[in-house]
């Protein structure tokens, strides 16, 4: 995990999209994130695809039960860059941060996945990025 580069990046496409801070919402994300990429000529059930979609989901998942406040929503952002896809969840809790390393869980435990999928299909990631309300959580995929 590294600190994100503060060097200008040219975008190519950009999608933001507040959803409500509930399961339900962490779905629609996922769904809309989906649609989005396949409009922008990343075929539906890709190689680029899936891993969005695994990100997407397991990105608003933890910010809808670890940084969620009542009343306010979550953010999803992606950014097609030269090179890399890049996907951002935020969310109102600053003071809930990502584990820089995720932490182990025991066998057969039922919780505890999501930042060690993250870490293994997510070619860089970070989290804690401070905002206005919150913080934002983030990951990029290399574009094959």
């Amino acid at each position: 995990m590294t600190a994100p580069s503060d060097a200008p990046q040219t975008l190519a496409r950009t999608f933001t999209q507040r959803f409500s801070s509930t399961r339900r919402g962490a779905r629609l994300a996922r769904h809309l994130a989906l649609v989005e990429l396949h409009d922008w000529g990343i075929p539906d059930r890709s190689g680029l695809s899936e891993d969005a979609g695994l990100l997407v989901a397991e990105l608003t998942a933890n910010a809808v039960a670890h940084g969620r406040v009542p009343g306010r929503d979550f953010e999803l952002r992606l950014s097609l860059l030269p090179g890399a896809l890049r996907i951002e969840v935020s969310d109102a809790r600053r003071d809930r941060r990502p584990a820089v390393l995720p932490h182990e869980y025991g066998a057969g435990a039922e919780t505890g996945y999501g930042l060690r999928i993250v870490d293994a299909v997510a070619a860089d990631w970070g989290g804690g990025r401070d905002r206005l309300v919150g913080k934002t959580v983030w990951a990029e995929l290399r574009l094959r």
